[in-house]
């Protein structure tokens, strides 16, 4: 199983990073998400998956009876859900907002501070 989520987290990011290299706001946008669940579940697998308890206590005992699980993958991986939430939202309005005033998704045609008659850079080499 642990192999199978490895190759996941690989297409994962992978994928992420394809998104992140297009000049679409959109798909930059959603490369950016894409690539935060590879990295949740790339610390969840981290964690190690096993079948044992919530680490709950007992009342009257000192410490579990069993075997538990690790609490801290799933801890981080809920405080980067919700700071991976927060910084989607935060560019979603970032990303429509551009749309609205430059009306350009596309961010070759978002160079508003350079000169028109500019001459261009080297574009490959």
């Amino acid at each position: 199983m642990d192999y199978v989520l490895a190759a996941l987290v690989g297409c994962f990011v992978a994928l992420g990073v394809y998104l992140l290299l297009s000049r679409s706001l959109i798909r930059m946008l959603l490369g950016l998400v894409i690539l935060g669940n590879g990295v949740n579940l790339l610390i969840f697998t981290a964690g190690r998956l096993t079948l044992q308890v919530a680490p709950i206590v007992p009342p009257g005992l000192d410490q579990p009876e069993g075997p538990i699980a690790n609490p801290l993958p799933q801890a981080l991986i809920l405080t980067a859900i919700v700071i991976g939430f927060a910084m989607f939202s935060f560019l979603l309005v970032l990303a429509f907002r551009t749309y609205q005033s430059l009306d350009a998704d596309n961010t070759d045609t978002m160079r508003l501070a350079e000169p028109v008659d500019a001459p261009q850079p080297p574009l490959s080499y």
